[in-house]
């Protein structure tokens, strides 16, 4: 299935001229280059993780990370975007200026087309029936049933991954929200007080 969209979506592209750097010039290379991948098997092989669960898990950081990060972006001056990119194999840095236009180019090369996922679950872990189809499983195995999973809440979490502490008052940064009720979605603009009004902190 992965194979005949991605195929699909090729042949249309360059059929509309889309890929505006396609490196197949001439027709010829263009069906040279859609047999190739018509004859490439696509099934993916996957294995036992040989270095344990703890690689496994720096691999879903590595697949799910954005393209730019927010702390190598440093400015923009006019027109174009000053990033820190890596200048050697040594973990050196260098300060990199690009336009603007082909910034967002470079980063639009990491958006997947629509209906393409980085990492698919099939058979047991198919998210339909993933919780059921893996009971049965453990159940005809006779496996022992997993470990609870442990639990963040959203504070501990931001507070983790971002350094954040959400439940802070952005206005005067010394007070903590709490909640006090919630609210269904409403149809009206709200004519509550605003946040910086509710705010009894220092300014």
């Amino acid at each position: 299935m992965f194979r005949g969209k991605f195929l699909a979506a090729l042949v249309q592209a360059e059929q509309s001229g889309a890929l505006a750097r396609d490196p197949a010039q001439t027709q010829n290379e263009r069906s040279q280059r859609l047999a190739a991948l018509r004859h490439h098997d696509w099934v993916v092989y996957a294995k036992t993780p040989m270095a344990g669960p703890a690689a496994v898990l720096d691999y879903l950081r590595y697949t799910h990370r954005t393209a730019v990060g927010n702390e190598r972006l440093l400015g923009i001056e006019g027109d174009a975007v000053r990033l820190r990119v890596r200048a050697n194999d040594s973990g050196g840095k260098r300060v990199l200026q690009i336009a603007g236009d082909e910034f967002i180019g470079r980063l639009l090369q990491h958006v997947l087309p629509a209906g393409f996922k980085r990492i698919r679950n099939v058979g047991l872990l198919a998210p339909a029936s993933k919780g059921e189809r893996l009971s049965q499983a453990r159940a005809l195995l006779q496996m022992p049933q997993p470990q609870p999973q442990a639990t963040w809440d959203a504070q501990a979490f931001m507070r983790r991954v971002a350094a954040l502490e959400i439940d802070t008052c952005p206005h005067c940064r010394m007070g903590r929200l709490r909640l006090v009720q919630l609210l269904g979605p409403q149809r009206s603009r709200s004519t509550g007080p605003t946040r910086e009004a509710a705010c009894r902190g220092p300014p």
